[in-house]
Formats: C-alpha cells, sequence, structure tokens
C-alpha cells in the first residue's frame, strides 16, 4: 500500500518528490546489505517505498520520541513485511542508539535541522552499530569551500536560520571528516535533482569496534 497525502502523518511532499532519484542510487549501493538503519524518517514514506525494492533487507525506520506513534502508524499502513517497526532514536544520547549491528545507514535531510553539536553526535555514536564495510548514504543540500551549489540553497539557509538558529546547510568538508574520523571513506558524491548532493561513504576494513 502507498502512503498518500490522505493516509500519511506528517507526510512530506519532498519526499515524494525526491524518492525515485534516491531509489535509483540505493538499489546500487544497498544491493549487498542485510539491513539498513534509517535515521530520521519522519513520515515512512522513503521506508515504504525503498524497502520493497530491496526485498533481501530489513529496513528499521528511527525518529525522535515524540514522531514514533505516527511513524508506526504510517509503516503499519503500507503492509510492507520488510520494514520492522519503527524506533525511538535520539542521535545526541548514546544510549538511545539500537544494539543491533547493521550493514547499511541511511538520512535524508536531516542534518541541515540538527544543530551542529547533534551532527557531531550523530557520527560519533553511529560507530556502535556499524559492521565492518558498512555503506552510508546521506541525502540533503550541502555547501563546499564555504559556498553553496545554487541560490535556492542559500535561500533555504536563510529560511532554516530564521526557524532555528543552530540550523543550518552544512558544509561538506566538515561532514567528511566527521565520516572519515569514523573510519568511512567517500565512494562518491552524486549530484541529485533540487540542488541536493546524496554522500555515499563505505567503513574501511579493520575500523569497526
Amino acid at each position: 500500500m502507498l502512503l498518500t497525502e490522505f493516509n500519511t502523518v506528517n507526510f512530506s511532499p519532498s519526499c515524494e518528490r525526491n524518492k525515485h532519484a534516491i531509489a535509483e542510487q540505493l538499489l546500487r549501493y544497498f544491493k549487498h546489505s542485510k539491513s539498513v538503519l534509517e535515521i530520521g524518517s519522519l513520515s515512512g514514506q522513503h521506508a515504504a517505498h525503498f524497502a520493497p525494492l530491496l526485498p533481501h533487507l530489513r529496513w528499521q525506520p528511527s525518529d525522535l520520541a515524540e514522531n514514533v506513534r505516527a511513524l508506526t502508524q504510517n509503516i503499519a499502513n503500507s503492509d510492507i513485511s520488510n520494514i520492522e517497526a519503527p524506533i525511538a532514536l535520539d542521535v545526541s544520547h548514546r544510549h538511545l542508539w539500537p544494539e543491533q549491528k547493521y550493514d547499511g545507514i541511511f538520512s535524508a535531510n536531516s542534518l541541515h535541522i540538527m544543530s551542529w553539536s547533534h551532527v557531531e553526535c550523530f557520527f560519533k555514536n553511529l560507530q556502535q552499530c556499524l559492521v565492518e564495510h558498512a555503506v552510508l548514504c546521506i541525502y540533503g543540500p550541502f555547501k563546499y569551500q564555504g559556498e553553496f551549489t545554487s541560490r535556492s540553497n542559500a535561500n533555504f539557509d536563510l529560511w532554516l536560520k530564521d526557524r532555528d538558529m543552530v540550523s543550518g546547510v552544512r558544509d561538506f568538508e566538515m561532514v567528511h571528516q566527521l565520516a572519515e574520523d569514523i573510519g568511512f571513506s567517500l565512494k562518491q558524491d552524486i549530484n541529485m535533482p533540487a540542488n541536493n548532493q546524496l554522500l555515499i561513504w563505505q567503513r574501511k576494513s579493520g575500523s569497526a569496534k
């Protein structure tokens, strides 16, 4: 069952627009994965679209505790067999991260919503639930060498900061450094529609804890 605007709590038009382009890439990068943790699932639209296309893996949605009830209902409505029951996850609290190990991590439009300190926690705490060679896929807008890739992204950054001063479009170089610090190497930086990027990292041998 598709999640539509009429039966989905927290329905996101942007998820609906970008899900096909993202799925095309995830089919390549998650083709050998057995379990994927999605961080910041919110409505579950991405999970409901991606999981049936990747029937060989288990898709684990997650979000902040206050969003899990609605997310759980949305996922139940989708009736897709390889999506796990959603879990509460606050990236800043180490003890709230799952004990299970995953070989795939996906997050879309999340890093620019968090504060920078939460972005740092995202990468630091991510280590505890990864296997060796895990693939990390992050989607969203980024700056490069301090410059926006488009006027619309610069305007989006102003909108974000007006709503919450600690949010904002992140610098690719700073995010990439955080990924390198926990043993990831960049595999590809893919230009996506609407001035977004899909960043693909893979964990190096010997870096899993």
